[in-house]
């Protein structure tokens, strides 16, 4: 029943975002928060002794950082902004939720929470030197425009995860509790998913002059990237012994963290990438979980 529920949340969040969209500027200060404390939740469910590196994780890592230069590169004589769309659906870390599918599929957990790890780990410092080239953050060099991203982005990914440390060593038992609450990072997804909705469809209302060719654009490459990056992590997986893994490693995003990032860093209209983005990787997973089900 409670898994029936949760299908429906992500059109209902959305739909709520679209409603009361008047209202979700005043809480979008909420966003940043909501990730840390969902990244919090899965670092304190992760066994840090039982972590270990592979091949197909550094892979993985490599296709993300530049894959989405060379398709930022690729795309940007023909539009900055969707190019920015596109760049952000692949730099996007895993999303929290993807060792969950991940077992449900019947994948390596071990392995994508390792993967987890090391991709959080890297987007710390590799996010703020792609968004201070191809950003549109105003400062006066490089340097200072690194600090403004690395700063947010250090705070947001880091410190969850040094928290859950200390945690663990300092105080056992409220880490032991906060282990306890594994559905509670859905629900706090579910309400920044309301959030940067309704954020994004007052920016579309808002604007002066649309260009919904545009508009559509972003939301078509984020598609094709999406299947891309799920059919490569496969192909990659197959050939290491993790197929489903390798899958949803690559495929399956931080989108709430990448739509943050997008509305924050880059030109707001490239939010509508990542914001597809859910949809499509839904649509993936939902599939897979049935064709699963359908073979069992």
């Amino acid at each position: 029943m409670l898994n029936k529920i949760k299908s429906y949340m992500m059109p209902i969040a959305m739909l709520t975002g679209i409603i009361l969209h008047k209202y979700m500027g005043e809480i979008a200060f909420l966003t940043p928060y909501l990730i840390a404390i969902m990244l919090l939740i899965t670092y304190c469910n992760i066994s840090f002794k039982d972590i270990h590196f592979s091949r197909l994780h550094l892979w993985l890592i490599c296709i993300q950082i530049f894959g989405s230069i060379a398709v930022f590169l690729l795309l940007s004589p023909l539009n900055p902004v969707i190019a920015q769309g596109a760049m952000i659906c692949i730099l996007a870390p895993i999303a929290t939720s993807a060792p969950v599918i991940t077992g449900m599929l019947g994948g390596n957990v071990a392995s994508l929470t390792a993967y987890s790890l090391l991709c959080n780990m890297v987007i710390v410092i590799v996010a703020p030197i792609i968004f201070a080239f191809t950003g549109e953050i105003e400062s006066a060099s490089f340097t200072h425009s690194f600090w403004i991203v690395f700063q947010k982005v250090f705070i947001l990914l880091f410190l969850p995860f040094f928290g859950a440390l200390l945690l663990q060593r300092l105080l056992p038992r409220v880490h032991n509790e906060i282990q306890k609450a594994k559905s509670l990072p859905f629900y706090l997804w579910s309400i920044a998913l309301v959030i940067i909705t309704g954020k994004t469809v007052q920016f579309i209302i808002d604007q002066e002059n649309p260009n919904y060719i545009v508009e559509l654009s972003v939301a078509l490459v984020a598609l094709i990237i999406c299947i891309v990056q799920f059919l490569v992590g496969r192909r990659l997986g197959r050939i290491y012994g993790e197929t489903v893994a390798g899958g949803q490693g690559l495929g399956q995003k931080n989108t709430i963290l990448a739509i943050w990032m997008a509305q924050t860093y880059l030109n707001p209209i490239a939010s509508i990438g990542p914001g597809a983005y859910v949809l499509w990787q839904n649509v993936v997973n939902s599939y897979q979980v049935w064709r699963k089900r359908k073979n069992i």
